[in-house]
């Protein structure tokens, strides 16, 4: 039988499993700051500009994800190179476009390489 308040068994109401989740907002901002080696003021710069918008418990505090700290430390990265933080962003949006299409490459070759297997075995 299950606890009240909880999810098949699980203390924390299935809360555990979505630390899994890249996209789940589970560090602090302490801790997100900690784990980049930065200054929590820089966390906040990029929540300021509008790069990075951190999830928002019920008492306001700043919340990041996986997700959210991998983007920060590709911007951290470029800002360390001496590009502005404007240029960063277009960076990272190109790196990610080129990144998405050569994924969509390899599935479509893949594709072809399966229907041409096919065609031969015909």
């Amino acid at each position: 039988m299950t606890a009240p308040g909880t999810r098949d068994g699980d203390p924390a109401g299935g809360r555990v499993e979505r630390m899994d989740d890249p996209d789940f907002p589970v560090l602090t901002m302490s801790q997100a700051a900690a784990l980049l080696g930065v200054q929590a003021a820089f966390l906040r710069s990029l929540d300021t500009a509008g790069v990075l918008q951190p999830h928002r418990s019920p008492g306001g505090h700043r919340r990041y994800s996986r997700h959210q700290l991998t983007l920060a430390a590709r911007l951290r990265g470029l800002l360390d190179e001496g590009h502005t933080l404007a240029s960063a962003e277009v960076i990272l949006g190109l790196q990610d476009e080129l990144a998405d299409a050569r994924a969509d490459s390899e599935r479509l070759q893949a594709t072809v390489d399966r229907l041409r297997d096919r065609g031969t075995r015909e």
